[in-house]
């Protein structure tokens, strides 16, 4: 590995590394976590503040820095399903009063794409930007469904974050039914107190996003979660449809 090729990699590693700290950390302490010397975290730091991907606290400490935001946002805006279902999902959540978005498979993981919230005071789904878990999550079990090759294997015994986190037979079992019914649950498996619902975004045969509703377990009771499922289908489509030119 070159000099330069080996710097950019370094400094990936400390914006990778900043972004999963929940909190902003000193150069001592990213060069400690990463085995750079201090006076190289500094230096690395420095040119990434220049560029705006990490700002300093009042205490001098390193933070993801809002260019990060800019280069984000612009990836986001180029991907065509995000414009085809920024409407439904701005529309529905309006509709529904609770949080919509979009995910899909980028790179392994499944990204958070957009989102819509509801006006309700109780909020619940990821941020933009963030990962979600296949197995754990409604989204997650339509890859394994339709599209496995596009996420991450889960080991044998996956992470278990909740009580109700499925695996094994069981987690089979439900991304069976999930690709039989056309539509996925997950409630309590990944956030106690969250439920999911989420609908497949086909083009032609191919996966390329999923649509989720996403509430508080108390707001969305089992007997209300076949008629809520059937929205989330019907804006799924919408924005299938919207992607493949057929709907304005």
């Amino acid at each position: 590995m070159d000099h330069a090729a080996g710097t950019v990699e370094k400094a990936v590693d400390v914006l990778f590394h900043l972004h999963g700290e929940p909190e902003p950390q000193g150069a001592t302490a990213v060069g400690r976590a990463l085995g750079l010397p201090k006076s190289s975290a500094h230096r690395l730091l420095r040119a990434l503040g220049r560029r705006g991907l990490v700002e300093r606290d009042a205490q001098g400490r390193y933070r993801p820095g809002i260019g990060l935001v800019a280069l984000g946002v612009g990836i986001l805006e180029g991907e065509p399903v995000v414009e085809a279902a920024r409407p439904v999902l701005e529309r529905e959540s309006a509709a529904q009063g609770e949080t919509f978005f979009l995910a899909a498979a980028r790179a392994g993981r499944i990204h958070v794409l957009a989102k819509a919230e509801g006006p309700a005071f109780l909020r619940a789904a990821p941020q933009v930007g963030s990962t979600v878990p296949a197995h754990a999550t409604a989204v997650g079990k339509l890859y394994l469904a339709h599209a496995p090759d596009e996420v991450e294997s889960a080991d044998t015994l996956p992470e278990r974050f909740t009580p109700r986190t499925l695996r094994g037979r069981a987690l089979a079992r439900a991304v069976l039914e999930a690709r039989e019914r056309g539509w996925a649950e997950n409630r309590d498996e990944w956030t106690p107190g969250l439920v999911a619902l989420a609908a497949p975004v086909f083009l032609g045969a191919r996966l390329v996003a999923a649509v989720a509703l996403a509430a508080p377990s108390a707001r969305l009771d089992p007997g209300r979660i076949a008629a809520v499922a059937a929205r989330v289908v019907a804006a799924a489509d919408e924005v299938a449809g919207r992607l493949a030119g057929r709907t304005p």
